[in-house]
């Protein structure tokens, strides 16, 4: 579904995965400065948004999860991810309890195969599982607003800011009576700048969480009893995951950015290299200018430069999972 606040004067919509929304409201780079100084919000209505509730929600959603979730306090935020049997990243979720109702917000269009799954596992427990995307629109606030929440709505705070559950009706007026709206390629560029993974994008189907740093902010080591759970205790006890996620510095000069997918090479094996990696996510940053992250080889040197794209843009590394 579109975003009401398409209508927006200077909104451009953005593409691909992010569809719905806006990229950017006619001046990307003040949008980003006005994001990092805590001003603005972002509309984030396309992602989609589910519930769980019942007396039993907590517990159950512990037997599913990454996360330790089972003593969850109303109004904590935590991150969880759901794995294949072989520990592959299926979903990330985004959570907050709020002593009735388990909210998370999901990437967009994955919440019916989220909700397939949560229901095929609900077997005796005491547990409603609901999609709420056409009832609900996620806002984000930075960290450092001091936008206030309406009264009664759901919050999610985290270290970078705070999500609202809005009711999707609220939308519009929220955009009306509150701070200036601020489009996606600006809340992206931060996301990079910070390291932060994001399913779809520094995912593909063979992602394990140890590759992106997930262990330290959506995967509790202390805890067994879900799916994929052998895996992620082998791999972090007994070697070392087959890539690693990295932060990319890259030539300034170019024009174009590169794009999800584009192979990562290493400079001294030129164009036609070997592929030791792919772009994940790249943005133009207001301070750094552009920059990516990528998904490389456990094995690639720390110290290497490297390409990527058709083009053999000069990127420069630094670690985001050590190797």
């Amino acid at each position: 579904m579109n975003s009401p606040l398409l209508s927006l004067p200077g909104a451009v919509a953005a593409e691909g995965q992010d569809e719905g929304v806006a990229a950017h409201y006619g001046d990307l780079f003040r949008e980003q400065r006005s994001l990092a100084e805590g001003d603005g919000f972002v509309d984030l209505s396309h992602r989609g948004v589910v519930t769980v509730s019942g007396a039993d929600r907590l517990s159950w959603l512990h037997l599913l999860l990454t996360q330790h979730v089972s003593e969850l306090p109303p109004g904590h935020a935590t991150e969880a991810l759901i794995l294949s049997a072989h520990g592959h990243i299926e979903h990330a979720l985004y959570l907050v309890d709020d002593g009735e109702t388990t909210w998370m917000h999901t990437e967009p269009g994955t919440q019916g195969a989220l909700i397939a799954y949560l229901e095929s596992m609900r077997f005796f427990y005491r547990v409603e599982i609901a999609d709420r995307t056409e009832e609900f629109a996620v806002v984000h606030l930075p960290a450092g607003s001091i936008a206030e929440a309406p009264e009664g709505t759901v919050v999610r705070e985290t270290a970078h800011g705070r999500d609202l559950f809005l009711p999707r009706e609220a939308l519009k007026s929220f955009a009306e009576s509150g701070p200036p709206a601020i489009g996606l390629l600006a809340y992206e560029a931060l996301r990079v700048e910070d390291h932060r993974p994001r399913l779809g994008m520094e995912t593909d189907h063979r992602t394990i969480p140890h590759e992106l740093g997930w262990l330290g902010s959506a995967v509790h080591l202390d805890k067994g009893c879900y799916r994929g759970q052998e895996t992620v205790a082998r791999v972090n006890n007994l070697g070392r995951p087959p890539r690693r996620l990295v932060f990319l510095h890259l030539d300034g000069s170019e024009v174009r950015l590169p794009v999800h997918g584009d192979a990562v090479r290493l400079a001294e094996d030129g164009p036609d290299g070997r592929k030791i990696g792919f772009v994940t996510t790249s943005a133009r940053h207001h301070e750094l200018g552009p920059i990516a992250m990528a998904l490389v080889k456990r094995n690639v040197p720390l110290d290497a430069a490297l390409t990527v794209g058709e083009d053999a843009t000069a990127a420069a590394q630094e670690v985001v999972v050590a190797p």
